[in-house]
């Protein structure tokens, strides 16, 4: 049987950063028009895209979203819009942009999408769509000629689809599947740094999913190939859209069935055990060896403060 009710509420899916995405994005009804008709209509808001990052106006209530006016001031590539979805009956899309955001004056700006999820310039739905948004963009960027004969093939359906105009051949937006996973033994997990991490910062282990493999055994993989502990039973607590540049990241606890940490120092410059109420002085940054945990808003900060508040 399946108690639905033992199910947490809210989700904690919808407690990280980048996942309250509301709009509607109607797929099944997509066609060859739809995008040419959100051009076209007076109440389509634009999110403004150049070099990967997005286009803000800061004044009393900074504003994201343009009407069509504004974004023709900046050099846009309708040809290459995409639409996102329907909120309210508003059509929201985004659009690659020629300008340079080194030269940008005020009031305009551009936030890359890591700042924006810390940023509190723009509201959870925006956040959502914006980080929808950045990676259909780089999936056209990086798709722009067919796969197997090499033909530049051409955007269609509002940009949820290349086709090939010689062989045919249709490509669809990809999602990456990561496993992030917070092996755990009674009172103590394990956490490992990167060289990249800033000074003192522990986190979750992660890694891709594998052709062929299941979400727990990726867990499992990946928890050996990196810390070399093993683990048994495999436990999902959410999951989040990671635009960097299009994966989604499955929150998973993993039970500890070894004790020896044997970590790959290829991917880790370290590895070891936290006791629960360690792991609390970190969340306060008031361990005495200076050890923080990542911030809120990342599954790995969601993933670690779940299981220490437990």
């Amino acid at each position: 049987m399946i108690d639905f009710d033992t199910l947490p509420s809210p989700e904690p899916s919808s407690l990280v950063g980048f996942s309250n995405n509301r709009l509607v994005r109607d797929a099944e009804n997509r066609n060859e028009e739809t995008i040419h008709e959100a051009l076209d209509a007076s109440n389509t808001r634009y999110f403004m895209f150049s070099r990967g990052q997005v286009l803000l106006k800061k004044t009393e209530v900074s504003e994201i979203r343009f009407e069509k006016d504004v974004v023709e001031k900046f050099t846009p590539q309708f040809e290459k819009a995409i639409l996102l979805g329907n909120s309210d009956e508003e059509a929201w899309v985004a659009v690659p942009c020629k300008v340079d955001i080194e030269t940008l004056k005020e009031p305009w700006t551009s936030y890359d999408l890591r700042s924006l999820l810390y940023s509190a310039s723009v509201s959870e739905e925006e956040a959502g769509a914006i980080a929808q948004a950045g990676s259909m963009l780089y999936w056209h960027v990086t798709n722009r000629f067919c796969g197997k004969c090499g033909t530049p093939s051409e955007s269609m359906i509002g940009g949820y689809r290349r086709d090939c105009p010689n062989c045919g051949h249709k490509i669809f937006p990809r999602t990456d599947p990561v496993v992030i996973m917070l092996p755990i033994q009674g009172e103590r997990c394990v956490m490992g740094r990167s060289p990249h991490f800033p000074p003192g910062w522990f986190s979750t282990l992660a890694g891709f999913v594998e052709p062929g493999e299941t979400i727990e055994d990726a867990m499992r993989r990946e928890t050996f190939e990196e810390s070399g502990v093993h683990v048994g039973r495999v436990k999902y607590h959410a999951s989040q859209p990671w635009p960097f540049p299009h994966s989604l990241m499955i929150g998973l606890y993993g039970e500890v069935t070894s004790n020896e940490i044997n970590m790959d120092e290829s991917e880790l410059e370290d590895c070891r055990w936290f006791t629960r109420e360690e792991v609390k002085l970190m969340i306060r940054e008031e361990h005495p060896d200076g050890f923080i945990c990542p911030p809120n808003k990342a599954i790995s900060s969601a993933l670690i403060r779940y299981w220490a508040e437990d």
